[in-house]
């Protein structure tokens, strides 16, 4: 009796072992890794800015610096255009049009993939987050990545916005892609 359950335990050992010794998927932590060095790939071709100017005179146009928006370097944010006065209420209803592109795939590839969202094609439907509002899931389905230039552009502001993947959908934080986001916020679906 003991030597068949001796040979029944080797054998389970040893099929967890082969089933786990040839796992080619990577861990979390390599994971991590490779995103932010998808990142450092597209922001080695960019000005970059780590801390924001005291005085808020932010640059804006085409060839404007990536500002780091946060202290660990989860989003940075390019101004592309300024937009209104960036004094929007706290759980006012934003509407944006934006376009995104996975930058492991740029990384990889060295060349900007086709970008997915709703910026020219408004049959994907509309977007909205509720300003500051971390109560509500239709507002942070988003991420916080995406409310955080707000403060900086205000409505009609566009931005282009390198957003790490903890920052990003929250359905997608456990794929690990890092996106660079062109988005213009709107105070309505209409504009």
């Amino acid at each position: 009796m003991k030597i068949k359950h001796l040979f029944f335990f080797a054998f389970f050992a040893a099929a967890a072992a082969a089933l786990t010794g040839c796992n080619d998927s990577k861990s979390y932590a390599e994971l991590l890794t490779d995103e932010t060095k998808a990142i450092n790939v597209f922001l080695s071709n960019q000005n970059v800015i780590l801390d924001l100017p005291a005085d808020g005179n932010l640059l804006a146009g085409e060839d404007a610096p990536y500002y780091r928006l946060d202290e660990d370097g989860n989003v940075f944010m390019q101004i592309i255009e300024r937009g209104q006065a960036p004094d929007i209420p706290n759980d006012a209803q934003v509407y944006f049009r934006f376009t995104r592109y996975s930058l492991s795939e740029y990384a990889a590839t060295g060349t900007m993939p086709a970008g997915q969202g709703n910026a020219d094609d408004l049959d994907m439907g509309n977007s909205s987050f509720r300003y500051n509002n971390t109560s509500l899931s239709s507002s942070t389905q988003w991420g916080t990545g995406i409310q955080m230039p707000l403060k900086y552009v205000g409505y009609y502001g566009r931005v282009n916005l390198v957003v790490k993947s903890q920052y990003g959908l929250t359905s997608e934080i456990s794929q690990v892609i890092p996106y660079l986001y062109d988005i213009t916020y709107l105070p309505s679906v209409s504009d």
